[in-house]
């Protein structure tokens, strides 16, 4: 039988690099040996795929914006999916599963527009992850970053907004019901980032 993988989450603010780092994870533990997987959320899957167009502005409701308390139950709903699709059969299968955001994000965006516990409440049926790693990154340079990856942005990356998630983030990550979590300074050079993410996931879910 295979013995059963390890769940590991990036998270951070829009613009922290956690798209970027999830994939240099990925490589640096396969060249380790290790069987792996990326994934992200939202997911490509259904419901995944209406969060995205959400978050990009192009569903509203009867001319008016998505409500956010619907946009909470549907990233609930996306990683409910995310669990039973992808995450546990590739950890059933001896894998590593390495997620671009996880539940955390939803305590943090979310918890802007409903009450935390409310938000902790739907998704009670997560799995805990073997490690979520938060790359801390002010909101300045996340900004920055944004500005110059790509030319439209998603309806939180702005500076009150996410001056507001980084803030609802480390609220959050002070009663963290999900399993260990570590922080990484996530404004080094890239490469030093990864090293410190993958040293952390040696000490922490290798050894």
């Amino acid at each position: 039988m295979n013995q059963r993988g390890k769940f590991i989450v990036l998270e951070g603010i829009d613009g922290a690099g956690t798209t970027t780092q999830s994939a240099m994870l990925a490589r640096n533990l396969k060249d380790l040996g290790y069987k792996v997987v990326t994934t992200q959320e939202p997911t490509l899957g259904p419901v995944g795929l209406l969060l995205r167009a959400i978050l990009r502005g192009r569903v509203v409701g009867k001319g008016q914006p998505f409500d956010q308390k619907a946009v909470a139950l549907l990233f609930a709903a996306d990683r409910l999916d995310h669990i039973a699709s992808e995450i546990t059969p590739f950890l059933d299968d001896g894998f590593f599963v390495v997620s671009d955001r996880y539940v955390l994000s939803s305590l943090a965006y979310q918890s802007l527009y409903a009450e935390l516990g409310w938000v902790k409440e739907v998704n009670r049926f997560a799995i805990n992850p073997d490690l979520t790693i938060f790359l801390d990154v002010p909101v300045e340079v996340a900004l920055k970053r944004i500005a110059s990856s790509r030319p439209d942005k998603d309806i939180y990356e702005d500076k009150e907004t996410l001056t507001r998630v980084y803030e609802a983030y480390r609220n959050a990550l002070s009663s963290y019901p999900y399993g260990e979590w570590v922080t990484v300074d996530g404004t080094k050079p890239v490469e030093e980032v990864a090293l410190a993410v993958l040293q952390q996931v040696k000490e922490k879910v290798i050894s």
